[in-house]
């Protein structure tokens, strides 16, 4: 209030009010009262505020009740002080009111023999109940709430407390005046009208200063500029091509299993859409059924099932920018009864289309199983799938199908229905031009009788979107009576026949079916209406054809059974197919576990396994700190100016290629890869599991990364020789598990700035280590280290540093020096004892060996000297 009071609002044009329904009447009377110096603003804001709060009962039962309420509390708790007017809270009522209403519905419960933990019928006694109470009358309405009174408080005419000025009956509903009169704010006799004098914006004048104009104007321009900009961009690059990698799927790459590059499998969908394979396709009857059951080539790409459907005509390699923008196109899709499309194998002569294999095969193929029963849901099902998938395609960049027909309808193993053959259009032209000998065969005419009428007159590539849902009417009678596209009762005339009825615009126009359909159908229900869906879906003005988006919602209408919660039409449909539920249980059982591994194995990537376990386990893991970690850093030297001179994808393809041989390698060492930012590598050891071996494992594998990047040669530059800069550095840190989305485990203390700084400040293709490394490695009395002296490092002042020049084992002989007898063994001098010999010390030491020249050697004084001067 003090708020409204400094912004005016307190001048009589508003009043305020204020929900308090906790507080007693007492606490409310003056509750502008803090001490803070602010009450006689605060009292004065308060004119223009009123308090809606429960009614106090005024009954003398309730008076008794209060009375007794206070005399318990002292008896409970002794030291409890209680005024003998202070007010009982309301709710303390309430609750007495709440055990009667219980004890009610409980008597009558009991009364009509019920069990008395029978919670359900307990409460539905509770509903639309009316008694006498303590706090008055308790009524209870229909949805359980209770019916309860206010009061509306006000500011007396001294303005000195609060007090009742009406009241509102929750029970009857009624408001009723008391004789305490409201005090309008400002000494108003009435309440301030619902607009103020001067509006909500007030009356002041403003003066528009000319630089606020100039500045709107400039902003305006701005703006223009920025949507004509956003425009061009749009038009510009918006049928930009998409890399090689999203769509190119090389020959070699997809598993044919056992090498069979012809290998075929069953209940796929039919190729006779975009492209026929130029080998001849196996055919086999299904029982009872005249008709082939077409197969095509499958293969195994990443891990999952792929149809491959190979091109007549070759395309050009690299592919021209229309056929590349298809394949973008294509790649966008993304919806449930959409089939995906992987990728193009642009190889000769195995240039083909990769896209989703669906194991249940085509809708033909399911329609002409008659061992399989379709009951009307899930008919109405597969017609809501097609509307679903066709409603997508038309509103994509796609626009239309053009070929729309049962064979191009594939079912997957969960039996939902996807559209493909879709798109591609410049490819579907090619294999059309192909097949201009074909005309006037039984395949050519029966594949034409799912297209509308206009098209069968005048031929279009790409379709047209009315003719895709002249198509979808085909399918439906298809679905309904299963006996074959454009099916009529008593008649059995030849595709070639049928496709030159329905050209010629014969009246009555030609059309299949669609008596009987409650009895096809299996239901009575909504049956006329759907035959008249169809029959508009099918009719000869295109134009008087619905759209897909309004069919899915008639088709929902029509659908009764599709209204019903989606668990009890799985289960219907489940009752009806209980001879699929046990493979179609094994394979959901196996795609889920398949899942949960493929999460596990992508978090063990991203976490340690200890720590990806705790974090599935317990939702979170405890930062925790070791006393002893060694950390590793490296870059790529001249790595910002190789970047400017090489193509995004020469980035990628060299880091790729460099990271993949240094993770195959630190797997053969007790290290934890940290995280890898461009051409940064770290990782660290003696975390998440702690070893007192981490400077060593750190040391080898630092030799070892040495060693293969000067083996390694960047793909697109193969004379450079890639220079790696490493440091390393030992100390404390602390470790734990960052973010909940993406989470990462991140390192923190001073050791990784330390160790940052070793790698920043050391030599290309050299291991740069500080004195705490050394000191770790110098236990091991293997390690050949060079002193560097000191370096100024940022932060830390002059440190003594040191060169990691290489190992002195006979287990890692790769990673000694390559003049070994150049340095000196940094480990204390070992003497002999008196009635020890020379020639047994010798044989006894493992880091010794008499065959090898370059080795060190065993001097009459007991020391390891490397210096082959110095030898006798």
């Amino acid at each position: 209030m003090l708020k409204a009071d400094e912004l005016g609002f307190t001048n009589g044009e508003y009043v305020f009010f204020n929900i308090d329904l906790f507080s007693s009447e007492n606490q409310s009377r003056q509750s502008w009262v803090r001490g803070d110096g602010k009450d006689t603003r605060a009292k004065k804001a308060y004119h223009a505020l009123m308090t809606v709060t429960l009614k106090k009962p005024e009954s003398d039962l309730y008076m008794n009740f209060s009375k007794a309420v206070r005399e318990k509390a002292v008896e409970m708790y002794g030291d409890v002080e209680m005024d003998e007017n202070e007010e009982v809270n309301s709710f303390v009522g309430a609750f007495h009111d709440a055990v009667i209403l219980y004890a009610l519905a409980l008597n009558e419960t009991l009364a009509e023999g019920k069990n008395a933990t029978d919670g359900g019928t307990i409460t539905r006694h509770m509903w639309n109940k009316t008694f006498k109470g303590i706090t008055g009358t308790v009524s209870i309405d229909a949805n359980g709430d209770r019916n309860a009174d206010y009061s509306l408080l006000d500011l007396n005419a001294d303005g000195e407390k609060f007090h009742v000025v009406a009241n509102y009956y929750g029970n009857s509903k009624k408001y009723e005046s008391t004789p305490n009169k409201i005090h309008w704010p400002e000494g108003r006799d009435a309440p301030p009208p619902d607009v103020p004098k001067c509006g909500f914006s007030g009356c002041r004048e403003t003066n528009f200063p000319s630089y606020y104009i100039i500045l709107i104007i400039i902003v305006s321009i701005f703006i223009v500029f920025g949507f004509v900009f956003v425009v061009l961009y749009r038009r510009i690059f918006k049928d930009r091509v998409i890399p090689d990698s999203l769509w190119k799927i090389q020959w070699e790459n997809i598993d044919f299993g056992g090498g069979d590059h012809n290998y075929r499998v069953p209940n796929i969908h039919q190729r006779d859409s975009i492209t026929e394979s130029t080998n001849t396709s196996m055919i086999s009857l299904l029982n009872n059924f005249s008709r082939p059951q077409m197969y095509t080539k499958v293969g195994n790409f990443k891990n999952s099932h792929v149809a491959i459907k190979k091109i007549s005509k070759p395309v050009a390699n690299p592919p021209s920018k229309s056929i590349l923008l298809e394949f973008k196109r294509m790649k966008d899709l993304q919806n449930d009864h959409i089939v995906r499309f992987i990728g193009f194998c642009i190889d000769e002569p195995n240039q083909c289309i990769i896209s989703e294999y669906c194991s249940k095969g085509s809708l033909e193929d399911v329609l002409g199983n008659e061992q399989l029963k379709l009951d009307a849901m899930f008919k109405f099902s597969l017609m809501q799938d097609i509307v679903k998938g066709m409603s997508y395609l038309h509103s994509s960049e796609i626009k239309t199908h053009g070929n729309l027909k049962s064979s191009n309808c594939v079912v997957d193993s969960r039996f939902v229905l996807k559209i493909t053959d879709f798109g591609l259009f410049s490819l579907r032209s090619r294999r059309s031009s192909n097949q201009e000998q074909s005309i006037d065969t039984y395949a050519y005419y029966k594949s034409k009788l799912w297209t509308a009428p206009e098209l069968l007159r005048n031929p279009v590539d790409t379709g047209s979107q009315k003719g895709d849902v002249y198509s979808f009417a085909i399918i439906c009678q298809e679905i309904i009576y299963r006996n074959g596209p454009f099916w009529r009762y008593g008649e059995d005339f030849e595709p070639p026949e049928i496709y030159r009825k329905v050209k010629d615009r014969q009246k009555p126009f030609y059309r299949p079916t669609l008596m009987e359909i409650e009895t096809a159908l299996e239901t009575a229900e909504s049956y006329q209406e759907l035959a008249n869906v169809i029959e508009r879906c099918w009719s000869e003005d295109s134009l008087e054809r619905p759209d897909f988006h309004t069919l899915r919602a008639t088709l929902k209408r029509v659908n009764k059974q599709g209204n019903e919660p989606l668990m009890e039409q799985l289960l219907s449909r489940m009752q009806h197919y209980a001879e699929n539920l046990e493979t179609l249980v094994e394979e959901r059982t196996a795609d889920y576990l398949e899942e949960k591994k493929k999460a596990e194995n992508l978090l063990y990537m991203m976490l340690p396994k200890s720590v990806a376990v705790q974090l599935m386990k317990d939702g979170k893991v405890e930062a925790e700190q070791f006393n002893q970690v060694t950390i590793y850093f490296s870059d790529i030297c001249g790595f910002t100016k190789l970047s400017a001179e090489s193509t995004p994808e020469q980035v990628v393809t060299l880091l790729n290629e460099l990271y993949t041989t240094f993770d195959s390698i630190i797997n053969n060492f007790d290290v934890y890869k940290v995280e890898t930012i461009g051409d940064a590598y770290m990782v660290a050891s003696g975390l998440p599991k702690r070893t007192d071996l981490h400077a060593r494992e750190i040391a080898r594998m630092s030799l070892a990364l040495l060693n293969a990047v000067k083996a390694f040669r960047i793909p697109h530059r193969p004379n450079d020789q890639l220079k790696l800069r490493i440091g390393l550095h030992t100390g404390e840190v602390l470790a734990g598990v960052v973010g909940s989305k993406m989470p990462r485990y991140c390192l923190f203390g001073d050791t990784v700035n330390t160790a940052s700084r070793m790698e920043s400040n050391g030599e290309a293709l050299k291991i740069h280590i500080s004195p705490w490394t050394k000191t770790e490695l110098d236990k091991f009395q293997t390690f050949q280290t060079e002193d560097r002296g000191p370096v100024d490092m940022k932060g830390k002042g002059a440190i003594f540093t040191y060169w990691l020049i290489g190992e002195l084992h006979p287990d890692y002989p790769d990673f000694a020096p390559r003049n070994a007898c150049d340095y000196r063994i940094q480990t204390p001098n070992i003497r002999l004892n008196q009635s020890s010999s020379l020639d047994s010390t010798v044989q006894n030491s493992n880091l010794l060996d008499s065959s090898n020249p370059d080795l060190p050697r065993v001097l009459q004084n007991g020391h390891i000297l490397t210096d082959k001067n110095s030898l006798p």
